[in-house]
């Protein structure tokens, strides 16, 4: 049975099966930069549209206040973040909440590369 509860399925399930397979080829221990680089190639040989290191400026009344950089824009509907470590801080997922939040898009996802291997979560804006 098809849910229709759930934000962008199917490239959901796209996004984290790359970033299982980035992970089985290239492994632990690496610089997020490496991840993003492989992640890179791997959405151009899966025909994924998407742009890195996205500016979105944070504003207040019109003037430009501050400065965010999305790892990735994949399909102008989602956000996607790299990160290393074991467990989701809350840092993390305010900040991919904030992002969402600026950029009035529904969904995020989170990728922590980790020596045990890729943990991911799916943040949505419900705003």
């Amino acid at each position: 049975m098809k849910r229709d509860d759930i934000i962008y399925p199917e490239l959901s399930y796209k996004i984290v099966g790359i970033l299982y397979d980035v992970y089985n080829e290239i492994g632990a221990g690496h610089r997020e930069k490496y991840y993003q680089n492989a992640i890179s190639q791997a959405f151009k040989n899966n025909n994924i549209e998407f742009k890195e290191q996205v500016y979105f400026p944070l504003k207040y009344k019109e003037k430009i206040v501050g400065k965010c950089f999305f790892d990735f824009l994949i399909d102008n509907k989602m956000v996607l973040e790299i990160k290393k470590g074991s467990i989701f801080p809350k840092q993390n997922i305010d900040q991919l909440y904030e992002y969402l939040r600026l950029s009035k898009l529904k969904l995020g996802i989170i990728a922590n590369f980790t020596r045990n291997g890729v943990y991911t979560k799916r943040i949505v804006n419900i705003r």
